[in-house]
Order: C-alpha cells, then structure tokens, then sequence
C-alpha cells in the first residue's frame, strides 16, 4: 500500500473543477472493477459543487452504476432540512438529484428540524455510519474523501484552536460556537476521515494560499487543521494557480 502525498496545479477554477470531475469518474469505474461498492464522503463549498456540477455535465458519468456508490458528507449546518445552506442540498442540486439514486445510498445528517438535539443528531449520524462499518471499525473505510479547505486552514467543521480537531474518540461530533457562521454544525472526526483511502482536497483562490503553504510545511494540526489529515493511500491536493502562490515547488505534482 502506497501513501502519496501530491499537489495538483491548475490554471483557473473551471478547469480544475473539469479535471477533478474527470479523474472522479475514471477512479470510480476504477474501483467498481475489483469491489461491489463505493463509498463517497462529499462537501460543500463553491469548489465542491462546481466538481459536482462537472460531473453531471459529464457524458462519461452515464459509464457508472451508481445504484453502487453511496454518499456521506465531512460535515453539515445545522439547518433546517431543505435549507439552501445545507451541504446535501447544494450536492443534491448539483448531481445527486440526476442520479436517481434510492434513498438508502443517500446519507445526510440530520436536519435542526428533525427533532433530534444536535448532540442526538450527532450520535444517529455515528449509528448510520456503523450500520455501513467496515470489519472492526464503526464506520465505513471511505474510498473518496472530497475536502474543501477554509483560509484558516479548517476542514469539515474541525476549526483551528478548537477541540474538534482533537477528538478521537468518537466518529462524529456537535460543533457548537463555529467562527464560522452558522455557530452551530455536525462533524466527522480526524480519525474517521484519515481512515479515507483517498483524501481529495479541492481548493481555489489567493485566500487559501497560506493556509495550503503552512500545511505542506508541516504546521501543527491544532493550528493548521488541513496538516493532520491524510489519505490512507493517497492525499491529493487539487489547487488553481492561486491558490499554489505558498506551494514549494518541490511538492507540485506534474502528473496524477
């Protein structure tokens, strides 16, 4: 088992989000080859719907079974269900939605309307994610795990100088007094996402340079979040020009 980490320059956003969309694609009808089913953890973000949005527009997704792929989410607003803030919802708009996917492959959290407390919904959403767990785990060992990062260097809802980052004893956790609006949210943990095959991080603009060039060197993961999360095969950090102004030239990747 190998464990790469590479960096991935392209010239602009659209086409990062075509690229990214495309070797999506390819790696899935990769790994529907040699194993049943594929597990997919997906974010939000302006990035992580225009990859989305890709593959939808994308002849070649027509190429996958997708009555074999289930989708999770890093995270998630505690919202209202049906709120366009959601994450499941903008993936849903984006490509779910022209999948036709039955609901059990489909794995959102739970919603702030749902009746559930956010400490509740915490703990359904590990419950969901046992009843999927791969042998000796709690939750499934995700084949792609698709990551925004913030320009404080966070990932999912786990934020720098919080506790969340820290959490390894349980798979999800209730995020309360978020620097980033809105203050309450739901959140995988480290463990969990490092437990990933492949961490894809999908990244654009000047404003994420720093936080990407304090990662690669080595910032601690209490500072930087983004450091302390790693693929168990691979980390590929998708990124346009921008975004590369603090990338040692040394890491840049010129081929996948």
């Amino acid at each position: 088992m190998t464990n790469e980490r590479r960096v991935l320059v392209h010239p602009d956003k659209s086409t990062l989000a075509g690229s990214v969309a495309a070797r999506f694609i390819t790696k899935v009808l990769d790994l529907l080859d040699v194993q049943q089913t594929v597990h997919v953890v997906l974010t939000g973000g302006s990035m992580g719907g225009a990859v989305l949005e890709a593959v939808a527009e994308s002849p070649a997704r027509h190429s996958i079974d997708w009555s074999r792929i289930h989708f999770w989410w890093g995270d998630e607003r505690w919202v209202p269900a049906g709120d366009a803030e959601r994450n499941d919802v903008q993936s849903r708009a984006a490509l779910l939605d022209a999948l036709e996917l039955a609901p059990e492959q489909v794995h959102p959290f739970p919603a702030s309307d749902s009746g559930l407390t956010l400490d509740e919904a915490a703990d359904a959403y590990a419950a969901e994610l046992a009843r999927h767990g791969a042998a000796g785990l709690g939750y499934p060992i995700f084949d792609i795990t698709f990551l925004g990062v913030g320009p404080d260097g966070h990932i999912a809802s786990l934020f720098p100088h919080r506790s969340g980052i820290q959490v390894i004893d349980r798979p999800v956790i209730a995020v309360r007094e978020s620097p980033k609006p809105p203050p309450e949210r739901l959140s995988l943990t480290r463990p969990v996402l490092n437990s990933s095959q492949r961490i894809w991080f999908v990244l654009a603009g000047a404003d994420k340079a720093s936080a990407l060039g304090l990662a690669l060197a080595g910032a601690s993961r209490d500072e930087v979040p983004v450091a302390g999360i790693k693929g168990r095969r691979r980390t590929v950090f998708f990124i346009d020009q921008d975004a590369a102004a603090e990338v040692p030239e040394a890491l840049i990747a010129r081929e996948y």
